[in-house]
């Protein structure tokens, strides 16, 4: 049996509770996959999207689903040795890359502060562009159930609202191309043993800054921190995190906010009298 395919084998088999299953939940629950799409599966060469990459290539094997896959990888200015690994760690996996250079890193490194945001940004233009030029309708990318976590943390914590992270959304700037997550019911924990069971060593964040950050800087890792300890006393506050943004009691809040407006509780109080 070759490489790749004992990989494949890893996830249909031995993880097939833990990734396999909680990967098809997500793509059936939230209709992320319809007949006829194009999809860019956006990879960096981190762990959650070389997963997401080889469970998207066993997916269109499947009958069920009537869709085509593309491999796309944005080199924003890694080192030499990230992008070789880059490459072997694709052809072990036997995950068909399609590379193109851009320059982020050397600009995103000016930046004062933290450069993360900006980033981000900038790749997510620069991958939508590259899969429109491609014919693609939907990029996927790798988030897992952990990120929408401590992205709904994130949100209250520091920014002052409530805030989640939605499966799928409209590109704001690119008309009629959609952005999906697959992983979004994965748990990272199950992602990094899966790797380490097979000997697959992927890329961290290739950025200088995000290596040498720590909690004081990285306000996701002090999430991860934060959420480690409560589940020392309640190891299900994550699943409960996750759970509460699928069951938001509006009628409980003094306020929500739709799109750019502001509703106040206050618009439906003295009608609620009459009910």
């Amino acid at each position: 049996m070759s490489r790749s395919r004992e990989i494949e084998k890893s996830i249909t088999k031995n993880y097939r509770g833990r990734l396999w299953s909680r990967f098809l939940e997500a793509v059936k629950e939230y209709e992320l996959i319809k007949s006829g799409d194009k999809i860019a599966v956006c990879v960096s060469g981190g762990k959650d999207s070389m997963c997401l990459a080889k469970m998207m290539q066993i997916l269109e094997k499947n009958p069920e689903f009537s869709f085509e896959a593309v491999y796309l990888c944005m080199d924003p200015g890694f080192s030499k040795e990230n992008r070789l690994q880059l490459e072997k760690n694709a052809e072990v996996m036997g995950v068909p890359l399609i590379l193109f250079d851009t320059d982020f890193f050397s600009y995103i490194n000016t930046l004062e502060g933290s450069p993360c945001y900006m980033c981000a940004k900038l790749r997510r233009g620069a991958l939508y562009e590259k899969a429109r030029e491609l014919g693609c309708n939907k990029i996927a990318l790798g988030h897992h159930q952990d990120d929408v976590i401590e992205t709904t943390l994130l949100s209250l914590f520091y920014a002052s609202k409530l805030e989640a992270m939605r499966p799928k959304l409209h590109a704001q700037n690119f008309e009629g191309m959609e952005l999906i997550r697959p992983m979004y019911c994965v748990k990272e924990a199950d992602i990094i043993r899966w790797a380490e069971e097979n000997d697959l060593h992927f890329l961290n964040c290739a950025c200088k800054f995000t290596q040498e950050a720590d909690e004081t800087v990285s306000k996701r890792k002090a999430m991860k921190k934060l959420i480690a300890e409560v589940k020392k006393e309640n190891p299900d506050v994550d699943k409960s995190i996750f759970n509460g943004i699928h069951q938001v009691c509006i009628d409980t809040f003094p306020a929500y906010k739709k799109g750019k407006e502001i509703h106040s509780f206050l618009e439906e109080y003295d009608k609620e009298k009459d009910k």
